[in-house]
């Protein structure tokens, strides 16, 4: 990807303007900002990016509780 550029220096790329947005980033990003929409619909099953963000921080945490983190 190509870095672009600006005629304005205000709007060039820097840390407090830009971060890129990982899967993890977004999911914790969506829960606070959208704690009560619909995140995931599975059937009959329905979960708010809330519900849906502390399943995956739980099920993480019982992985790490397990031996499991990256690179395993």
């Amino acid at each position: 990807m190509t870095e672009r550029t600006y005629d304005a220096e205000h709007l060039a790329r820097n840390p407090a303007n830009f971060t890129a947005l990982t899967p993890l980033g977004f999911l914790a990003r969506a829960a606070a900002v959208y704690p009560d929409k619909l995140a995931v619909i599975d059937g009959a099953r329905r979960f708010t990016y809330r519900e849906f963000y502390e399943r995956c921080r739980r099920f993480a945490d019982a992985l790490r509780r397990r031996g499991i983190g990256p690179g395993c």
